[in-house]
C-alpha cells in the first residue's frame, strides 16, 4: 500500500502537502472558513466563464487556466462536464480540442439556464436522467453531492438520480478502517463512503480515493488490498471518481529513481576474505563484487564465494531458502490424489476474456449511425417528457389538403385552440364519407403534409439544408411565429422530425446568432454567392480592389464597405458579408421563429440538449429497413394460429420488400398500418402491433396502429393478399 501525506481538506477534497508538526496522519481538517475567505478575497483571480467561481483548486475543479488570447478562464472539469459542447478539434486546437467558438456558444447557452442549487444563471450541466430538468454549476453539483462520470459521454447525475452502490443486509454495519488514510469509515450508503467491488468488507472515504486516483493516474490506480485494476476502475468511474489519463505523480518527479541507478556494491557473505573491506570492488579480478541474480540486493566478492568467473550464477542465502521452500511444495503437490489436484486447480481453468476486435474502417459508418440512433433515442425520451402536458380535452382541426397551410393556420389561430389539448384532424375535401372516417383522429398525415409545406414555403431558402429567408409580408402577418409553433406542436404531438434545418440555423436558435459563424454553403442566392466567391478567390490585390469597386452598391447596402489595403482583407470582408446575408438580414424573422418554438417548452429543451435535437432538426430520418419494422411491430397470435408460421411469413415478406421483390415499399406498409410514412421521433401511441386473424385480406387500423393479417397456408398466398390490399388502399387514397 502506498503511503502519502494529506494536509488540507478544502470543501471536502484533499490537497497534497506536508502535515503541520504534531498532527497525526489521517483525514486532517483545517480552517474551511479561512480557506473560503481567502478565495473570496482573491480578487486578482478571474472567475471561470462557465461556473463563475474564482476558486483555483485543481483537485476539486480541475486545473484552472486563463487563455489571454481568447479572453477565457476555465476550470477543466466545468468544461468537460458541460452538456452542450464536445471536442470537434484536434488536441492542439482551441482548448484541449474544444474549439473557442464552441466554448462561447456553450457559455451563451448556459447563460439562459438557472442553477437549481444556487439559483444563479450559467448552469451548463444537466442531469441525464430522462425526465429530470435540473441544471447546475459544477461546484454547486459537488456541494449537493451530484455524481459526475469522467468517462464515455461525461454524464452527470443530480442528487436524486445519481448511481448508488447496493449494500446487502448481510454486510457488517460495524465501522472499519479506510485502507488509505487508516481512519474509521462507516458502513453506510453515504455519498462520502465507497465500497470496493472486488474485496469484501473493504471500504474507503470518497475523498481519499479521489486523491489517490489523481496521484496514481489511470496506469497505477487500483484496489489497495487485492491490486485489481479493471473491475475496480470501472466501478469507481461509475461512482464519479476522476481517474486522469496520465502517468503517476511519482513517475513524473525529476530524478525520482536516481537511487536505482547506483549498483549495490557490498559483500554480504558471513566471512569476507577481502583485506580491503566488504565495500572494496575491483573489476576484472577476484575482488569484483557479484550481485544476487534473483534479488540484486545482496552481493559477494568472487573469491569469498569460490566463484571462478563473473559468468557463474550466484544467489544469496535468503533467495536460496525461498526457492527451496517452493520446490518442497511442488513435490508434495505431485503426491496428491487426482481428485485433490482437480479441487485445488479448479480456479485456474477459467478462460481469459477475449480481446476486443479492432475496429475496421468499414465499420466507421455503422458507428456513426449507431451514435445517431442514440441521440435520437435521447431526444425521444425528452419529447415523451413534454407530452405529459397534453390533456384529454380535444381540439378538432378541419384541414383541406389542397390548401394545407391556410387551413392549418386557421385552425392554430382559432380562439379555442390550445397546444396542450389533444388534436383531432378531419380532412374536409375527401369525396366520400368512408375515406373521411378512415382518417379522423389520425394526425400523422396532417403533420407530414404540414412539415413538407413549411420546408418548401417562402419562409425558408436553400436546397436541402435550409436557412430562414426574409419575407416582409410573412413577417407582417407573424407567419414565422406560427411556423415555429407548428413545428413545436408537431414534434410533441407525435409528428415527424423537420430534418431540413441547416447547422447554422439550428446553432442560431440554440446558442444565439451572435455566437454563430456561417459559411458559403449557407448562401442560397446564386448572385450573392457568385459575388462572395469573386471576393474570396481573388488572387491579387488589384483584382480584389477591382471586384470591390464593381460590387460597391452591393457592399454599401450590406454595410460592409471597408478600405482594402492588402490581399488578406478579403477574408474579413467575406466574413462580414456572410454574417450580414445569413444572420443579420433575418434577425427579426429568427426572433419571431424562436418565440414560436418556445411552445410547449420545446426551445428550452433544445437549449439544454442541443446535440440530441440536432439529429432531429438537421438530419433526415434513417431509411426504413426490414429489421426496423420487425422490431417496431409486436406480433400477437390467436390460440388456433401457428405462431411460428405467421411470424415467418411476416418477416419473410418484409425482407422481400426491402430487396425490391415486391411492388410496394416499406414506407407503404408503415403508412398502411399507421398513416405515417416514417417513424416519428416520439414513437407511436399506441405501440404498433400485428395480429393474425381469420380475415380475407389485410386491414390497417390506423386508430390503433394495428395491422390485421390473414391466416394463409402458403407464403405466396400471404404475399399476394398483402400486395393487393396495400396497393388498392394507397391507390384509392391518392384518388
Amino acid at each position: 500500500m502506498l503511503g502519502f501525506e494529506l494536509s488540507v481538506s478544502y470543501r471536502g477534497w484533499f490537497q497534497p502537502g506536508p502535515l503541520p508538526s504534531g498532527l497525526a496522519v489521517g483525514r486532517a481538517a483545517f480552517g474551511l472558513e479561512e480557506l473560503s475567505r481567502m478565495s473570496e478575497n482573491d480578487v486578482q483571480s478571474p472567475p471561470c466563464v462557465l461556473c463563475g467561481w474564482t476558486d483555483n483548486c485543481p483537485e476539486k475543479y480541475g486545473e484552472k487556466r486563463t487563455y489571454v488570447e481568447y479572453n477565457l478562464t476555465l476550470h477543466n472539469y466545468c468544461l468537460l462536464m458541460s452538456s452542450g459542447i464536445w471536442q470537434r478539434g484536434g488536441e492542439d486546437e482551441g482548448v484541449d480540442g474544444f474549439l473557442v467558438e464552441d466554448i462561447r456558444k456553450e457559455v451563451n447557452r448556459a447563460a439562459r439556464l438557472a442553477c437549481n442549487i444556487c439559483r444563479k444563471k450559467g448552469a451548463s450541466i444537466g442531469c441525464v436522467a430522462p425526465k429530470c430538468k435540473r441544471s447546475y454549476h459544477f461546484p454547486c453539483g459537488l456541494q449537493k453531492e451530484c455524481v459526475f462520470q469522467f468517462m464515455e459521454d461525461f454524464r452527470s447525475y443530480c442528487w436524486e438520480h445519481k448511481p448508488v452502490q447496493i449494500f446487502s443486509d448481510k454486510d457488517s454495519r460495524e465501522p472499519s478502517q479506510c485502507t488509505i488514510c487508516l481512519d474509521s469509515v462507516e458502513h453506510l450508503p453515504l455519498y462520502s463512503v465507497l465500497r470496493s467491488p472486488c474485496c469484501k468488507n473493504t471500504w474507503f472515504h470518497r475523498e481519499c480515493l479521489q486523491y489517490q486516483a489523481l496521484s496514481a493516474g489511470i496506469f497505477f490506480f487500483r484496489c489497495a488490498v487485492c491490486n485489481n485494476k479493471d473491475k475496480f476502475q470501472k466501478e469507481m468511474l461509475r461512482m464519479g471518481i476522476h481517474i486522469p489519463e496520465k502517468d503517476a505523480s511519482w513517475e513524473l518527479e525529476d530524478n525520482a529513481y536516481q537511487d536505482l541507478l547506483q549498483c549495490y556494491q557490498h559483500c554480504d557473505v558471513r566471512r569476507c576474505l577481502c583485506k580491503n573491506g566488504r565495500d572494496y570492488n575491483k573489476p576484472d579480478s577476484k575482488w569484483e563484487i557479484k550481485r544476487c541474480q534473483s534479488c540484486g540486493s545482496r552481493g559477494t566478492h568472487l573469491a569469498c564465494s569460490s566463484l571462478k568467473s563473473w559468468d557463474q550464477n550466484w544467489e544469496c542465502i535468503e533467495c536460496r531458502s525461498i526457492f527451496a521452500k517452493e520446490k518442497c511444495k511442488k513435490r508434495k503437490s505431485r503426491s496428491l490424489a487426482p481428485s485433490e489436484k482437480m479441487d485445488g486447480t479448479t480456479c485456474l481453468l477459467e478462460e481469459p476474456s477475449p480481446k476486443l476486435p479492432r475496429q475496421s474502417p468499414g465499420s466507421q459508418r455503422s458507428c456513426l449511425l449507431q451514435h445517431l440512433r442514440v441521440k435520437r433515442k435521447e431526444a425521444s425520451n425528452i419529447l415523451e417528457e413534454l407530452t405529459q402536458q397534453i390533456n384529454t380535452k380535444t381540439t378538432r382541426l378541419n384541414i383541406n389538403t389542397e390548401n394545407i397551410w391556410k387551413s392549418a393556420l386557421k385552425g392554430f389561430r382559432q380562439r379555442n385552440f390550445r397546444p396542450t389539448n389533444t388534436i383531432e384532424v378531419k380532412f374536409t375535401n375527401c369525396k366520400n364519407r368512408i375515406k373521411t372516417d378512415s382518417l379522423i383522429g389520425s394526425k400523422h398525415l396532417f403533420f407530414q403534409l404540414l412539415m413538407l409545406h413549411i420546408q418548401n414555403s417562402s419562409l425558408f431558402e436553400g436546397s436541402s439544408a435550409k436557412n430562414l429567408s426574409i419575407d416582409p409580408q410573412a413577417l407582417k402577418e407573424n407567419l414565422y411565429f406560427e411556423a415555429g409553433k407548428m413545428i413545436a406542436v408537431s414534434l410533441v404531438h407525435g409528428g415527424p422530425s423537420p430534418g431540413f434545418f441547416s447547422k447554422t440555423l439550428f446553432d442560431c436558435l440554440v446558442y444565439g446568432p451572435e455566437n454563430v459563424k456561417p459559411n458559403l454553403d449557407d448562401v442560397a442566392d446564386a448572385g450573392v454567392m457568385q459575388t462572395i466567391k469573386k471576393i474570396k478567390y481573388s488572387e491579387s490585390l488589384s483584382s480584389l480592389q477591382s471586384t470591390v469597386h464593381d460590387c460597391y452598391d452591393f457592399l454599401a447596402a450590406a454595410e460592409c464597405l471597408r478600405p482594402i489595403t492588402a490581399l488578406g482583407d478579403k477574408d474579413v470582408l467575406v466574413n462580414d458579408l456572410l454574417i450580414h446575408h445569413v444572420i443579420k438580414r433575418i434577425i427579426s424573422p429568427l426572433e419571431s421563429f424562436r418565440q414560436g418554438l418556445k411552445t410547449l417548452g420545446l426551445l428550452e429543451k433544445m437549449e439544454m440538449h442541443p446535440t440530441a435535437f440536432s439529429s432531429l432538426f438537421c438530419q433526415k430520418p434513417e431509411k426504413l429497413s426490414a429489421e426496423a419494422l420487425c422490431d417496431l411491430f409486436t406480433i400477437h397470435c390467436s390460440p388456433d394460429v401457428n405462431e411460428v408460421g405467421g411470424a415467418d411469413f411476416w418477416m419473410g415478406y418484409l425482407q422481400d420488400v426491402e430487396g425490391g421483390e415486391s411492388i410496394v415499399t416499406l414506407q407503404d406498409i408503415l403508412f398502411f398500418a399507421t398513416g405515417c410514412f416514417s417513424i416519428p421521433p416520439i414513437g407511436f401511441d399506441p405501440k404498433p402491433t400485428v395480429k393474425f386473424l381469420p380475415v380475407h385480406y389485410p386491414i390497417g387500423n390506423r386508430l390503433l396502429n394495428c395491422l390485421e393479417l390473414p391466416i394463409t397456408r402458403t407464403y405466396e398466398n400471404f404475399k399476394n393478399k398483402m400486395e393487393f390490399a396495400i396497393r388498392n388502399t394507397l391507390r384509392s387514397m391518392r384518388e
